[in-house]
């Protein structure tokens, strides 16, 4: 697996001036390990994960299924292997209150979820208060919390800091991980 996964914290910055979504990856130290670019005209989203802004090495690939879905399935593949790693599906209906994520493995078994915090600051959130109140997922692999993703409140931008450091025996496949923060990202900008 590529060295730019092994990190237990990452900072995921959106650019907020794009025609496509942006983001780019800090590991702890603040260097820029990723960069993801959402690929333009495609009926069906489809964003690609580089090592740098040159894009000179591919690493990800997350591709959705469907052009609209309601329960959207996003599958994630290692660029370098050509592999499915996973996939990412939404819960359609119970993500209109709280937003709900199955996490699956490579063949499409149940491995987790992702989920916001709480229901009541995920109404909050919609009804009320909108990005004032940053959103805080938790990630579950077999029932034990393996992933913290937490937007940190800025006026201009969205940062979501990913943290894999409870995850001590390695259930999580980080490059999910990274693929959960990236999506959560996007689609947050859309809905804002």
């Amino acid at each position: 697996m590529n060295p730019v996964f092994q990190f237990s914290h990452y900072l995921l910055k959106r650019q907020v001036i794009a025609l496509t979504g942006k983001f780019r990856f800090f590991n702890p130290a603040g260097d820029l390990v990723m960069f993801c670019e959402q690929k333009m005209f495609k009926f069906k989203e489809d964003y690609r994960v580089f090592t740098d802004e040159a894009k000179t090495q591919e690493v990800l690939q997350i591709k959705a299924r469907q052009i609209i879905d309601f329960s959207a399935a996003y599958d994630v593949f290692d660029s370098a292997a050509g592999q499915k790693v996973g996939t990412l599906r939404r819960k359609g209906f119970k993500s209109m209150l709280r937003d709900e994520w199955e996490v699956l493995d490579a063949n499409d078994q149940p491995l987790g979820l992702l989920f916001e915090d709480s229901i009541a600051l995920a109404l909050l959130r919609r009804l009320i208060l909108g990005t004032l109140l940053p959103q805080n997922y938790d990630m579950l692999i077999n029932g034990q919390r393996v992933a913290d993703l937490r937007q940190k409140f800025t006026l201009f931008g969205y940062r979501l800091m990913l943290d894999f450091s409870m995850d001590t025996t390695n259930q999580l496949d980080r490059r999910l991980g990274i693929a959960a923060g990236i999506l959560l990202a996007s689609i947050e900008g859309k809905q804002n």
